[in-house]
């Protein structure tokens, strides 16, 4: 629910649980989540508790493009709350449940990959040299 108070058109699909019949393989206790499907911003996701074995890194992150300053700052201020407290460069954080986001202006990507070399090469924080 936390993800989906945060993005308009958003909703959960489906919630499935662990049940007692293999509880000898997944070892979880009947009734447990075993996974969600969810819309964020109408795009469908599916989580699945791996439990402690299985932890998020940096390998994987979510991208939000925002048009506004306004979207950078509602996104930042919803995702990063109760997050850690120590953002990382260049509008990338860890939400609550240590998912890692970006954040980032789409002006700001358009910039990057202009074919003006201007643009695309001019005085940038050190994260994108």
């Amino acid at each position: 629910m936390f993800y989906t108070a945060i993005f308009r058109n958003s909703r959960i699909v489906q919630i499935s649980r662990y049940g007692e019949a293999g509880y000898e393989v997944h070892g979880r206790a009947a009734g447990t989540v075993m996974s969600v499907a969810f819309e964020l911003d109408g795009q469908g996701f599916t989580a699945l508790n791996g439990g402690p074995v299985f932890k998020f890194n940096e390998a994987v992150s979510f991208q939000v493009n925002c048009k506004t300053q306004e979207e950078v700052d509602y996104y930042w201020a919803g995702l990063s709350d109760g997050g850690d407290e120590q953002a990382q460069q260049c509008g990338w954080f860890k939400d609550r449940y240590g998912v890692s986001w970006q954040v980032v202006p789409i002006a700001l990507v358009e910039m990057l990959a202009s074919p003006d070399h201007d643009k695309s090469q001019g005085r940038w924080p050190r994260c994108f040299r």
